[in-house]
């Protein structure tokens, strides 16, 4: 695609994310492509997981004390990976919180091996982290990559941190990154069929 025309659904992209819509149709192809391509990277939500926050004895190595998938976040998780399948990604490098509700998430996604990224962590219950977390991932966002897609398991408040989107349990945000700055949003796109709130 030329520079010129994906500046073009670029800007139409950007004004729909400004309005809060979702992808419509006509875009969704458009995403993909630049997901499939490696130009851009998917930031995942995961899945439902009832509830907010985390319980106060929260351990990270232990899910007992976590905040974790429902039976439905876990269909939902399996909808996603198929959806990912259906738009020509059967494998990528996934990344994911180190937050059980993402880890399971990404496994069930079933794109390949899933690598622990702690950037990726919630810091819903240290807002203090917020700043420099984000800066982490912006940083290797923005590092050169060449491979297959790239798919980021993470948590709302991470997300919004770097795009100021509030994403719903399951929906996967399209950003580029830049080489230097903030990335850049180009689409959201509600995964898995129908998400359950």
């Amino acid at each position: 695609m030329g520079c010129e025309r994906w500046r073009y659904w670029s800007f139409l992209l950007g004004i729909g994310i400004c309005l809060g819509f979702s992808a419509p149709a006509w875009a969704e192809e458009t995403l993909w492509q630049a997901l499939r391509s490696g130009t851009a990277v998917g930031l995942l939500r995961h899945a439902l997981a009832p509830g907010g926050g985390d319980p106060a004895h929260f351990n990270v190595a232990d899910c007992a004390t976590q905040r974790n998938l429902s039976e439905a976040g876990r269909q939902q998780a399996r909808a996603m990976g198929a959806a990912f399948r259906r738009n020509g990604i059967a494998t990528a490098r996934v990344l994911s919180s180190r937050w059980c509700r993402c880890l399971d998430t990404a496994r069930l996604l079933n794109l390949g091996p899933v690598e622990p990224f702690p950037p990726l962590d919630s810091f819903f219950s240290h807002p203090e982290r917020a700043e420099s977390q984000t800066e982490a991932l912006r940083a290797f966002l923005n590092r050169p990559y060449t491979g297959p897609p790239q798919v980021l398991v993470t948590h709302q408040v991470n997300i919004t941190a770097l795009t100021t989107i509030v994403p719903r349990s399951g929906e996967l945000i399209i950003v580029q990154p830049l080489t230097e700055g903030p990335v850049r949003v180009l689409g959201r796109l509600e995964l898995g069929g129908e998400v359950l709130r």
